[in-house]
């Protein structure tokens, strides 16, 4: 099933799934959450200190597991091109742990999309034997850390 405007507003599970109508994009649906992602994280982050921010990125990441199984399970596949909350959730970490600055934000940006994409070991292998909500999330996470990590090193390289 290919998910339309109808499928989006039918549930609020599928409204957050597919990153409010982001992964509804016909090519790189993927990118659009994560530039979704990208656009909202200063107004989510703004407002919030480090520890409320922190519980608000593990209450997205419980509630993602939730929203993004009952919106796989709806279109007939686990992990759908179109959910797209498991990106918004791990560039919010990362944007969270970057230098905040347009150019270090930009390189997190590229780095997530590139390890999202690619998925270098170990993410592969979780990707390919976690199920359900639980998969679609995790291995975001995981992508997230490898930003990090290349991001920690860049900076230190560069600093």
């Amino acid at each position: 099933m290919k998910p339309n405007l109808r499928f989006l507003m039918s549930d609020p599970a599928h409204f957050i799934a597919l990153g409010f109508g982001s992964g509804l994009m016909p090519k790189g649906p993927g990118t659009a959450g994560t530039l979704v992602g990208w656009l909202l994280f200063p107004f989510v982050r703004a407002p919030l200190s480090d520890p409320l921010f922190g519980g608000l990125l593990l209450a997205s990441f419980l509630f993602g597991i939730l929203a993004c199984e009952r919106t796989g399970r709806a279109l007939g596949v686990a992990d759908h091109g179109g959910i797209v909350w498991d990106e918004i959730v791990a560039i919010w970490l990362v944007l969270w742990l970057t230098p905040p600055t347009l150019a270090w934000q930009a390189t997190a940006f590229v780095l997530f999309r590139f390890f999202d994409i690619v998925k270098p070991p170990p993410i592969r292998w979780v990707d390919e034997r976690t199920r359900g909500g639980l998969g679609v999330m995790f291995d975001d996470l995981l992508a997230a850390g490898y930003t990090l990590l290349m991001l920690a090193l860049l900076v230190r390289l560069i600093a």
